[in-house]
């Protein structure tokens, strides 16, 4: 790895971060723009440069800096009700990143998003249906519900900012 694509993969580390702050609470989830930065980085860095840029920032929250929403961080963050979601960006921006380098193009980058967000939607309902004490109900209800509309719109936000991101950087 040189260190254009090291730049390249902590700077989405970073972006990621920003997007948890922008936030607005409607319960034990958030919605944040974080997911699209997830798939952004899949799909502008590839999968592999994706991924380690969500794997940098969860290391990062999970030791202590306050990376992930509401400025917290912790690996107690990890273990509560998000971390489910969180834990999943690195997979989710992988696979986005994945399946939009196979196709190469714009409809295998919405499909490589669309699936990247419904691994970060299965991994976070399992989390928060155990937090909430086996609940699966309530937390498909609260965890994944509330986020179809508004996480189908970023996926198809991320595809058009990607494809003009990597015309203008050539990563790769």
């Amino acid at each position: 790895m040189n260190a254009r694509e090291t730049s390249f993969a902590a700077l989405f580390a970073a972006l990621t971060a920003v997007g948890a702050q922008i936030s607005i609470p409607i319960g034990p989830v958030p919605i944040t723009l974080q997911v699209l930065v997830v798939l952004l980085s899949g799909l502008v860095l590839g999968p592999r440069l994706g991924f380690l840029s969500q794997l940098v920032y969860v290391v990062m929250g999970a030791v202590g800096l306050p990376v992930f929403a509401g400025f917290q961080g912790g690996f107690a963050v990890l273990y509560g009700p998000t971390g489910g979601y969180i834990v999943a960006f690195p997979i989710a921006a992988f696979i986005a990143g994945y399946v939009a380098e196979k196709t190469g193009k714009k409809s295998g980058m919405l499909g490589g998003s669309l699936v990247g967000v419904g691994v970060i939607y299965l991994l976070g309902w399992l989390r928060l249906g155990l937090f909430l004490g086996g609940d699966f109900q309530k937390a498909f209800l609260l965890g994944v519900m509330p986020f179809l509309p508004v996480d189908a719109i970023k996926a198809g936000v991320a595809v058009l900012i990607a494809d003009r991101v990597r015309k203008a950087i050539e990563i790769g």
